[in-house]
């Protein structure tokens, strides 16, 4: 476990992925040069910007969505943070930053990669810099009830086709 592994898992990750249009393509290849002059990239201690796991959990029927109000960005976003030198690969992290911020046991994960995306943001560097998600999905058990974190202002289900109108979220 190091910046190498999810760096390499980054990689591994972005390579594989067959993105449905130009603009995500066009993402995709921006993520791959980012990683190929950073390294170190995949933590947060790399000011410019640096890789985030992202987890959006879907319910058990797929009906609904788990999103959180986050206190700096001021907007509904699926859960997920900053990787870890302690994390393997950067799916570990996506799930290791959803069962911390969601409270659900025993969340299963979708292989492969769901969606990226980029933010400007001063985050806990209390600089301006660029989180460059990837995201994952995930489904919780039957019956999951989640549990706010302190990370979070507010902690709920949305139906997928009635999202709040400030979200900012990718379903597919």
């Amino acid at each position: 476990m190091s910046a190498r592994s999810l760096h390499d898992s980054a990689t591994e990750l972005l390579t594989g992925w067959k993105p449905e249009s130009g603009p995500e393509s066009s993402l995709r290849e921006a993520m791959l040069a980012f990683l190929g002059s950073a390294p170190r990239g995949c933590l947060r201690e790399h000011a410019p910007g640096h890789i985030t796991a992202s987890a959006v959990v879907f319910s058990a029927d797929g009906r609904d969505v788990l999103l959180t109000l986050h206190p700096r960005v001021g907007r509904w976003i699926q859960l997920g943070g900053h990787c870890e030198e302690a994390d393997e690969t950067v799916a570990d992290a996506a799930l290791r930053e959803a069962t911390e911020e969601s409270g659900i046991p025993g969340l299963r994960a979708e292989a492969g990669l769901y969606a990226a995306q980029a933010h400007p943001i001063t985050c806990s560097l209390g600089v301006p810099t660029r989180h460059l998600d990837l995201l994952f999905r995930f489904t919780a058990p039957p019956g999951a009830v989640p549990v706010r974190s302190a990370e979070s202002t507010d902690l709920r289900w949305w139906p997928v086709d009635a999202l709040p109108p400030d979200s900012d979220v990718l379903i597919r």
